[in-house]
């Protein structure tokens, strides 16, 4: 196999280069007031946008570059309803019954609103509701994820639990134990997306400012002014809806989570009988080794997979063919399509994996919601900040409200997720 990757479309998303309905927005010129001002342009912030103009606020959206340029459009395009590392029985022990069934509830639905949007608005995605699928890479790996189907599936979920037939029947892929999948889950063209999200929220009477980077955001005696490098905005509350790409605009934020780095490839088309045997009900798949291995095809036929790096030189070259290696040897391809484009994004992995509010003073707040599974977590989550603009206390809110919590030894455990990933690696050999 030969992974050559066209240089021209080395560090540009598949999204960004495929996606055709890309359209300029003005940057904030002069002074503008509203109940609600949202710094960041990805979903999180759209969504927020979205819902809290649907209840009749006014609402402006300040991104400091373009729609979907951050982890919004450098992601693979799945759409999980649950969380990475934690289920429902854990959660539940981790933040109580009350809390807990709370925010339980609030992923249950993620998936299926993130697809009834698309539908509502008429968003041209490529969206497909067809499910997720978490196979398992060992007989203890099974175990778990049998115990997983079933708490969702106590909570309404239409899961399914796998045989190592049924797997191979649905992904094409061989040798897993057995697995997993939520029905409802599904993939998407992310850019798309964002961009439908923001043409409906703009329909809704959401103002979106693109180049429009805020410097500042001070407290007045009315709520907040936030200062760009050609205008001003006065709001009654505001959202940081920057995950891992909010830069200094607030330094206690970036201590309260690691940033991890992750790289997305994507092929050229796969051939017509090729594509037959993989994934023939396009899902999306992600299986439970540590060092996650994820596998999805876009409208084109084109195969998508990612992964994260250790640290060293060159990653942007040696990472991006590391994944197409692995992408062959795992499905059995040895004739795999050279690469076509390779891509990397920030996320924000929060101690605990599950999304978080936090409290930057009155009617200022950040959200995060990502942590491997940002397009339901943060559409989901726009829908209850909404909530919280039009006045809800953000502690009523299903999501976890608390005022930020610096990690311990930040400057050196922020690289920790890269540094024991050949430790992970190792283990799920072992494993094997």
């Amino acid at each position: 196999m030969n992974a050559l990757v066209r240089r021209e479309a080395h560090g540009t998303s598949l999204w960004h280069a495929v996606s055709r309905s890309r359209r300029e927005r003005p940057a904030l010129q002069g002074e503008i007031d509203v109940d609600l001002a949202i710094v960041g342009g990805g979903f999180s912030g759209l969504s927020t946008a979205l819902h809290a103009a649907g209840k009749g606020l006014s609402v402006a959206v300040l991104e400091a570059e373009f729609i979907a340029w951050g982890a919004t459009g450098r992601n693979a395009g799945f759409v999980v309803p649950n969380f990475a590392k934690m289920d429902p029985d854990d959660i539940l022990a981790h933040l109580g019954s009350e809390r807990g069934e709370r925010l339980i509830d609030f992923a249950v639905g993620s998936a299926d609103l993130v697809f009834d949007l698309i539908r509502r608005h008429g968003i041209n995605c490529d969206a497909l509701q067809n499910g997720w699928i978490q196979p398992a890479h060992s007989l203890a790996a099974f175990e778990k994820v049998k115990s997983r189907a079933g708490q969702w599936a106590l909570r309404g979920r239409p899961t399914v639990t796998l045989n190592r037939q049924e797997v191979e029947a649905l992904t094409g892929a061989r040798g897993y134990a057995g697995g997993w999948m939520d029905r409802s889950g599904g993939v998407l063209n992310p850019v798309e997306y964002a961009r439908g999200l923001a043409g409906a929220a703009e329909k809704a009477g959401a103002r979106i400012f693109e180049h429009s980077p805020v410097a500042s955001i001070d407290r007045t005696a009315e709520g907040w002014t936030l200062k760009t490098p050609s205008g001003s905005v006065h709001a009654a509350k505001v959202l940081i809806a920057t995950n891992a790409y909010g830069g200094p605009l607030n330094p206690s934020l970036q201590r309260t989570y690691f940033p991890l780095k992750v790289f997305q490839i994507a092929t050229a088309p796969l051939p017509r009988e090729t594509r037959t045997r993989l994934l023939p009900g396009g899902q999306g798949v992600g299986d439970t080794r540590r060092n996650l291995f994820t596998f999805r095809f876009d409208a084109e036929n084109r195969l998508i997979s990612g992964g994260m790096h250790i640290l060293g030189a060159a990653a942007d070259t040696r990472v991006p063919q590391a994944i197409w290696r692995r992408l062959g040897r795992h499905l059995d391809l040895p004739d795999l399509p050279p690469l076509a484009y390779s891509w990397s994004g920030m996320a924000a992995v929060e101690p605990d994996f599950l999304p978080h509010l936090i409290d930057l003073g009155p009617g200022l707040i950040a959200g995060r919601a990502c942590n491997g599974r940002g397009i339901a977590m943060t559409t989901a989550m726009g829908k209850v900040l909404a909530d919280w603009a039009a006045g809800t206390d953000a502690r009523d809110l299903p999501l976890p409200f608390a005022p930020p919590a610096p990690i311990p030894f930040h400057a050196v455990l922020r690289h920790a997720p890269n540094v024991l990933l050949g430790w992970s690696m190792l283990r799920d050999r072992l494993d094997g």
